[in-house]
């Protein structure tokens, strides 16, 4: 494996497809996962089952690179029962409440539907995921919209929130705290179609499915599932598949949208309700285009920055929405939660959907009170860089 850029690569995760290994190597045989060694000694690997056959399809490493670094590994096989453990920095969870009120980890569940107000059946209310740097939830109910959690410390919290073992998760707290007010606009990443000027919230829908593919020390993958999005008319079927690595402080999704005729925008974005700075648009490295906010906007009153990364060449629209409550003028979609289904509030940026085929953009996070550089736009914006031009200059693999 080579780093082909000039500069160090700490947390790089790799995949290398099974077909590729098998082209040189010959079939493996059933039962069998590799493993990865560096001068003897295991290099962290996880190998993964991505469609649900039982068996693995795809081989994750993760490893650090010093710049221009060629790294050569050993690979070796052992019975999948045999795996060896690796530390765990990546974790994804739906918890679902039980009649003793604990809440059970499921691995497939459908959210209720309907848009006049909802049971609060869902650990945190959200399907939630993490790293070893950043937390995030996706409300598991008609409001759909992405949330925060920021850390002070690198380790996995998702399992113990909505707990008595933690405490309320709104309050700063030794491990953090949920960082961010949503209200009624896209949150933190939440989705959105915009069409003939208008954004159309991917809510409450037919069916809203939250189905766990991997879960793993370097890498953990989901997918959000959706039935009848009420777009324009056009009731279209959607899903979005969430990834995450460890080191990072963004996450990766790819939306794949069917049903539709035309050609359609996909929009994601950033609540301003507390922005008090005006928002960021600039190029990242020489192949995608980024979104960013960075002011005193998290629940803590400290500084909190995030972004949105897309490919420049898929780029459409950038622009922000109306800073009107809509709630407060009526529209009240669930008011114990004081949302409306109007989106508002957002500053967000439209890719061209692929038809029938992922559409990927990044959504970054960063909090100051983890790390002081964050405190400042230019960090930010150069980390932003720097992880579009690793994006784009992938670790060479050579079998």
């Amino acid at each position: 494996m080579k780093n082909p850029m000039d500069t160090d690569r700490p947390d790089e995760t790799i995949l290398i497809e099974r077909v590729d290994l098998e082209q040189k190597i010959g079939k493996i045989e059933a039962g069998l996962a590799p493993v990865l060694k560096r001068n003897g000694q295991l290099v962290p690997t996880q190998a993964d089952d991505m469609d649900g056959d039982g068996n693995w399809d795809e081989l994750v490493v993760n490893l650090d690179f010093l710049a221009n670094e060629t790294i050569t590994l050993q690979l070796e096989f052992v019975a999948v029962a045999d795996y060896p453990d690796f530390e765990k920095r990546t974790n994804v969870r739906l918890g679902i409440v039980q009649e003793d009120h604990s809440f059970k980890e499921v691995d497939q569940y459908f959210a209720p539907q309907g848009l006049d107000g909802f049971p609060t059946i869902a650990q945190g209310e959200s399907v939630n995921w993490e790293n070893d740097k950043m937390g995030f939830r996706n409300y598991f109910d008609c409001r759909n919209v992405k949330d925060l959690f920021g850390k002070l410390q690198p380790g996995l919290i998702i399992d113990k929130i909505h707990t008595p073992e933690m405490g309320d998760y709104h309050k700063l707290a030794d491990w953090g705290m949920d960082v961010l007010h949503c209200g009624s606009s896209l949150g933190s990443g939440g989705l959105a179609m915009l069409e003939n000027d208008s954004l159309f919230r991917l809510g409450s829908t037919d069916v809203y499915e939250y189905q766990k593919v991997v879960e793993g020390p370097i890498r953990s993958v989901f997918d959000l599932k959706y039935k009848g999005w009420d777009v324009a008319g056009q009731k279209l079927d959607a899903v979005e598949r969430i990834s995450i690595y460890p080191g990072k402080y963004w996450f990766q999704s790819d939306v794949t949208v069917t049903g539709y005729t035309g050609q359609k925008q996909l929009a994601t974005g950033i609540v301003t309700s507390l922005l008090k700075n005006e928002p960021y648009s600039f190029d990242a490295g020489k192949n995608f285009a980024a979104i960013a906010t960075l002011d005193v906007q998290s629940l803590n009153q400290d500084e909190l920055g995030m972004a949105v990364m897309v490919p420049k060449d898929e780029l459409t629209a950038i622009d922000r929405t109306t800073d009107i409550n809509f709630f407060k003028e009526g529209y009240q979609t669930v008011p114990a939660k004081n949302f409306s289904h109007v989106i508002s509030e957002t500053y967000y940026v439209a890719q061209t959907l692929a038809n029938e085929q992922p559409t990927r953009h990044y959504f970054f996070a960063v909090w100051g009170l983890e790390n002081p550089k964050w405190k400042e736009i230019d960090h930010f914006r150069n980390y932003i860089n720097e992880e579009a031009e690793k994006l784009s200059h992938p670790i060479d693999v050579i079998i």
